[in-house]
C-alpha cells in the first residue's frame, strides 16, 4: 500500500482558518512574519495587552516547523543547563534556563485557557538510555536538574521497559513537566485565539521585503504593504532569504503507522509518553491520540534518502518492539529545524524596533511559544529585560551549508547502515 507523503498532523485536523492573502494597504502597531508558534503566540499576547496586530504568513499557517513537529513539549533545550550558563554566563544562563523550564506550563495554560483541541497529554517524556554512554550522560542531567529542584527522575532498565513496551534501554529521564500535543492543531488554536483578540491574519502572503524609512516598517508583499511601528520577525528555519547563514538548517524526518490494534497498543508506551533516544544520530517515537506510532530521525526524504529512511524506520519498529510485527506506515513527511552552532536560541536585532527570532535547534513547541509571548511583551513595552535572552547584532555563521550536508549525509549513511547490520 502507497504511504501518503504528507504530514500526519495535516490529515488530521479539523480545524482551519480562512485563508485570506493581504491585497491592500494596512498599518498597524505590531506586524510579524510567520504563523508558527512563535508568531501566532506573539500576536495573541501581544493582542490581548491592546496592540493591533498583523501576521504575514508566506503559505498555510502552521505550514513549516509547527506543522511537522514531532509534538514533544519539552522543558528546557538539548543543552544541558550547565552548558547553557557556561556559554551565555551564569546570570543570563539561569534567566534562560529558568524561562524555559516554565515553558510547559505556559503551553498548556493556553490549550486550557483557550480550549484548543490539540489532544494534550502531559504524562511527561523520557530520554532514553541507548548504551553506557547515553545512561552516563542522562545521570549527569539529572544532577543538574536536580540541583535546579525540577520534577526529573532517573528510571531504571526495568522501569524503563514498562512504560516505553521495550527492553533496549538501559534507563530513561523521566519529565514529569513536558508532554505531547497535535503540533498542528496547536497552532491553529493559538490562531484562532489571536483572531478573538483582534489579530489579521494574511495567508499566502511572503513578505517580499522590510525596511524602516525611520518613522516605520514597511514590508510589501505581491499584492499589498503594511506599514507597522514594530516588526517581530519569526519564520525560524523557513526563512527563505540570505539570512539562513545565521543557521543550519537540519532536516527531519518522521513516519506515522496505520492504527496499532487494542492489543498492540497495550504494548507500546501504554501511558503516552513522548521519547526520544541518546544516540548520536538521534530518534525519535511516540504514540497520536488514534493509536498511531510515530518513528523519526534526522534525515530527508526524495529520491534515494527515502531508500534509506524507509527501511531504517522499519528496522528501528522491528528493534524496539518486535511484539507489534503486523502493521504499515501510512504517512511520512520531513521538516527542517533551524540549529545554531551553541544550539541555544537567539534574538537578533534588525534595526529600529525590529527583531528576529529563531534557532530552538528542535525545541519549538515550547520555546517557540516562550520566545513568542516575551517579544510581545517587549514590542508593547520597549523593555528588553523582559526577553530571555538578550537582544544581539545578526552574525553570520560559519560553514552553515556545508553543515547541513554533513547532517543529511550522515544521517542517511548511518541509516543506510542500520539496514545492512
Amino acid at each position: 500500500m502507497t504511504i501518503t507523503h504528507q504530514s500526519l498532523w495535516q490529515t488530521d485536523t479539523s480545524q482551519s482558518i480562512e485563508d485570506k492573502p493581504l491585497g491592500h494597504h494596512e498599518h498597524c502597531d505590531l506586524v510579524i512574519i510567520g504563523a508558527g508558534y512563535s508568531g501566532l503566540s506573539a500576536a495573541l499576547h501581544a493582542a490581548q495587552q491592546g496592540m493591533s496586530v498583523r501576521v504575514l504568513e508566506a503559505q498555510n499557517i502552521g505550514h513549516g516547523g509547527s506543522g511537522r513537529n514531532v509534538g514533544l513539549v519539552n522543558a528546557g533545550l538539548w543543552t544541558p543547563p550547565d552548558e547553557v550558563e557556561k556559554i551565555l554566563g551564569q546570570t543570563a544562563g539561569i534567566k534562560l534556563n529558568h524561562a524555559l523550564a516554565a515553558a510547559p506550563q505556559l503551553v498548556f495554560s493556553l490549550i486550557e485557557n483557550h480550549q484548543i483541541n490539540c489532544n494534550p497529554l502531559r504524562n511527561g517524556t523520557l530520554h532514553c538510555a541507548t548504551n553506557k554512554a547515553g545512561l552516563s550522560q542522562l545521570k549527569a542531567r539529572l544532577a543538574q536538574q536536580t540541583a535546579r529542584m525540577a520534577p526529573v527522575s532517573l528510571l531504571d532498565a526495568h522501569q524503563t521497559q514498562q512504560r516505553v513496551g521495550s527492553n533496549q534501554f538501559l534507563g530513561a529521564l523521566f519529565d514529569l513537566r513536558a508532554g505531547t500535543l497535535q503540533p498542528l492543531n496547536y497552532a491553529l488554536g493559538l490562531a484562532t485565539a489571536a483572531v478573538e483578540a483582534g489579530v489579521v491574519i494574511y495567508t499566502h502572503s511572503r513578505a517580499l521585503s522590510y525596511q524602516h524609512d525611520g518613522h516605520h516598517w514597511l514590508i510589501k508583499t505581491a499584492n499589498g504593504s503594511i506599514t507597522a511601528h514594530k516588526l517581530i520577525h519569526a519564520t525560524n528555519a523557513y526563512e527563505s532569504t540570505s539570512f539562513c547563514t545565521r543557521f543550519t538548517r537540519v532536516n527531519y524526518v518522521q513516519f506515522a503507522t496505520a492504527p496499532l490494534t487494542p492489543t498492540q497498543r497495550a504494548t507500546v508506551l501504554p501511558n503516552g509518553e513522548g521519547c526520544w533516544d541518546t544516540n548520536t544520530v538521534m530518534s525519535s517515537f511516540r504514540m497520536d491520540q488514534h493509536g498511531r506510532l510515530i518513528i523519526g530521525g534526522v534525515g530527508s526524504l526524495g529520491g534515494k534518502n527515502t531508500d534509506a529512511h524507509l527501511p531504517w524506520a522499519h528496522r528501528k519498529i522491528a528493534k524496539l518492539f518486535p511484539q507489534i510485527s503486523d502493521y504499515r506506515f501510512e504517512y511520512m513527511w520531513d521538516g527542517q529545524i533551524a540549529m545554531t552552532a551553541n544550539k541555544l536560541p537567539k534574538i537578533t536585532s534588525m534595526g529600529v524596533n525590529g527583531i528576529r527570532l529563531y534557532g530552538y535547534s528542535g525545541r519549538g513547541i515550547g520555546p517557540g511559544t516562550l520566545f513568542g509571548k516575551a517579544a510581545a511583551h517587549w514590542a508593547i513595552t520597549g523593555d528588553e529585560g523582559l526577553l530571555p535572552v538578550a537582544i544581539t547584532a545578526p552574525k553570520p555563521e560559519k560553514h552553515t551549508g556545508l553543515k547541513a550536508v554533513y547532517f543529511d549525509m550522515g544521517a542517511t549513511l548511518n541509516h543506510w547502515l542500520s539496514c545492512r547490520l
